[in-house]
């Protein structure tokens, strides 16, 4: 399991970066970037996120 960015919905706003304790996102290009070594599944990111860009993927 893997958090994914869906890029076409993210505006770059920063809040899944604030909310991220783990410092597994940042902001490129004006798109979220998540770093998956940094990454511990906790999801806090994906309510923080105001466009809905951020969901759990079992595929990836």
């Amino acid at each position: 399991m893997k958090i994914i960015i869906d890029y076409t919905k993210c505006h770059g706003s920063g809040e899944c970066v604030k909310a991220c304790p783990h410092g597994a996102i940042q902001i490129i290009g004006n798109k979220a970037k998540v770093d998956h070594d940094k990454c511990d599944l906790d999801g806090l990111c994906i309510p923080a996120c105001p466009h809905d860009a951020i969901y759990f993927s079992e595929d990836a």
